[in-house]
């Protein structure tokens, strides 16, 4: 196996043509393999092989620096810099990452989880190597996803302006997770041009190759005179104006050809552009037939692409998205709006029923807040449903554009919690601590399909900015606690308890649940209360508990600093009562990928850990009051 062979970019350039259509073979048949098994993004890797081999053949990282935006197209280059004895381990418990991580190779000079950033850092890791009398390359391969986010427009502009050293190679598969939006997208179809440029190439070069004698000489001169010819038929203005010398479009599963325009690139000392044209899920017919469904899949059986097991879970985004279709389809106002993950936070149903109510902005996040702040000055209630994780980058606009003009949009806030597969990038830890301290901003945390829809009712009866955080799963509640997570104002008591209260916010319910059980079987009545409205507090509730003067705990799946404990023990001293004995979060840290009980069980919120520690505590207790 060719594959076996390949322990870093040197072993790659000493290759013949048989062998790497040979390796790209195999790779395809590794990412396929593997992500089978353990789940991540296939179609967009399987799209990028070729480039990926032709990168590292012209290239010579670590020395020069390959910056891949988002990574959704890393497994080809990890393959290919000495992690293919690991590469099983994928998204695993302390394996390798889905994403480029510095801390775990040296090829990869950036992390890259949120899209749009690879531009902007090649563009400062160019301006490093030059102030230090360096000489290496810098390449960013950027999806055209990725370009509809507004960090690509500046890094385009700063970088042409200076004329910055550097190649941008944008990877042009027509789409993003959910489908590329706006008119960049048309833009790059009209570039593509569109096969007409490719196949007249293909034409002129099959042509030359079956000429006698001449036909190499021919083809040779053919290499220099197309970039001319080539202006006929694509007029590119806008990465030109920018600054930048366009190259394209080139097929982009062509390694040789691929292989010598980047040799060519590589030659200047102005910025480069070259676009190149792949096909997302390349290689694997399911993929090429539904991309946006093997973007990121769970494990699959290769023969016929159906996910390897279903649990049937109900999904807090359709849920959402569904209630808040019917409502909008008997008369009310709504607006829905999402950044390029219709499908992810569950509703892609609109764009089928309701395409005049619904707005995919594409990757750009700043955007699509202060777009849905003039809708909701324009009397309409917007929803805005984007990963907690990727609301992070829109914090400005939340703040100055929605919260300070008092405006009465919803957001829904998918991924709350562990991402757990995918890491630190994307896990939901850190929503509570950019959202509590926004003036009027009302926090919700459901734990159930009840507490969703009366927060969504919540968010949809004010005058003012109201968000709503949970997880991908609803957790499957028995029949007797789920008839109790239906009021999203009150906290509610969902298992009673006389000996201490355990106070918990959103979905992590289910693991204070446990944690009751284990504490039951050591004698400890612990009252659960599920706390669905974070913001306001519910301080009748908490005036309650100081009067019975009974110890309680608080448990979250978000970080400790900015969270939920900490806004409780906040009010606490402010109203001089006592402070919750223990605050369950996760501590200052970045919490790597895995599954989610590995992480619950790292970070201590875990219901064994949670239920050690509050019997250690009473115990302490006891022995303090003997």
């Amino acid at each position: 196996m060719l594959l076996e062979e390949i322990h870093s970019p040197a072993d790659l350039k000493q290759l013949d043509r048989t062998q790497l259509d040979l390796l790209a073979k195999e790779i395809r048949e590794e990412i396929l393999q593997t992500v089978s098994q353990n789940g991540g993004h296939l179609a967009s890797n399987l799209g990028v092989v070729e480039l990926t081999i032709a990168m590292l053949r012209v290239f010579s990282p670590p020395k020069d620096k390959i910056l891949l935006d988002v990574g959704h197209q890393c497994y080809p280059y990890k393959l290919l810099t000495g992690r293919f004895d690991r590469f099983s381990t994928l998204r695993q418990w302390q394996g390798i990452s889905g994403f480029p991580q510095p801390e775990e190779s040296e090829y990869d000079p950036f992390t890259a989880g949120h899209a749009s950033t690879a531009i902007s850092a090649a563009v400062g890791l160019s301006r490093a190597r030059d102030l230090q009398g360096q000489d290496h390359h810098v390449v960013a391969l950027v999806g055209d996803g990725a370009l509809t986010g507004g960090m690509c427009y500046e890094a385009l502009n700063d970088a042409g302006s200076s004329k910055e050293r550097m190649i941008v190679i944008v990877n042009d598969n027509g789409m993003s997770i959910s489908g590329i939006t706006g008119a960049l997208s048309g833009y790059l179809t009209y570039l593509r041009v569109s096969k007409g440029w490719i196949n007249v190439k293909k034409a002129i070069s099959s042509l030359l190759h079956h000429i006698p004698v001449f036909g190499n000489r021919l083809f040779d001169s053919f290499g220099r005179f197309k970039d001319n010819i080539r202006n006929f038929f694509v007029h590119d203005k806008y990465f030109s104006a920018l600054g930048f010398r366009y190259f394209g479009p080139i097929d982009g599963h062509n390694e040789e050809a691929l292989e010598r325009i980047l040799r060519r690139a590589s030659q200047f000392t102005e910025p480069v552009v070259i676009h190149v044209i792949t096909q997302k899920g390349h290689g694997y017919q399911p993929a090429e037939d539904q991309p946006d469904v093997f973007h990121g899949i769970p494990p699959f059986y290769v023969e016929s692409g159906a996910v390897r097991k279903s649990g049937g879970e109900t999904m807090f985004g359709r849920e959402a998205s569904s209630y808040l279709l019917n409502k909008c389809e008997q008369g009310a106002p709504i607006a829905a709006v999402c950044a390029a993950m219709a499908d992810g936070t569950g509703f892609s149903d609109w764009k089928l029923r309701r395409p005049d109510r619904f707005f995919d902005v594409g990757i750009a996040e700043e955007h699509a807040v202060t777009m849905a702040a003039g809708l909701a000055r324009g009397k309409m209630r917007p929803v805005v449903a984007i990963y907690d994780t990727f609301l992070q980058r829109a914090y400005d606009q939340i703040l100055e554009d929605v919260c300070q003009q008092k405006l009465p949009v919803l957001f829904l806030l998918d991924r709350a919690g562990f991402s757990a597969a995918d890491g630190s990038t994307h896990h939901g830890v850190f929503g509570l601590s950019y959202l509590l301290p926004m003036p009027g901003m009302r926090v919700y945390c459901p734990a159930g399909k009840g507490q969703l829809i009366g927060a969504i009712d919540a968010g949809l009866s004010v005058d003012g900015p109201t968000a709503i955080r949970y997880p991908a799963r609803m957790p499957k509640w028995d029949g007797g606690t789920d008839g109790l997570l239906k009021d999203a104002e009150h906290w509610t008591a969902v298992r009673e308890g006389t000996d201490c209260v355990l106070l918990c916010a959103g979905a992590i319910l289910e693991e204070g649940l446990k944690a009751a059980d284990l504490l039951k079987q050591q004698e400890i009545s612990c009252r659960v209360v599920s706390c669905c409205r974070v913001k306001p507090l519910d301080e009748e509730f908490l005036k309650s508990l100081a009067a019975e003067n009974i110890p309680f705990f608080t448990l979250e799946e978000h970080e400790e600093i900015g969270g939920f404990g900490m806004y409780v023990t906040g009010w606490c001293r402010e109203n001089g009562v006592r402070d919750p004995r223990k605050v369950f979060a996760v501590k200052d840290r970045f919490v790597p990928h895995g599954g989610r009980k590995d992480l619950l069980q790292l970070c201590g919120i875990d219901a064994q850990t949670v239920a050690d520690t509050i019997e250690q505590t009473m115990q302490k207790q006891t022995e303090n009051n003997a």
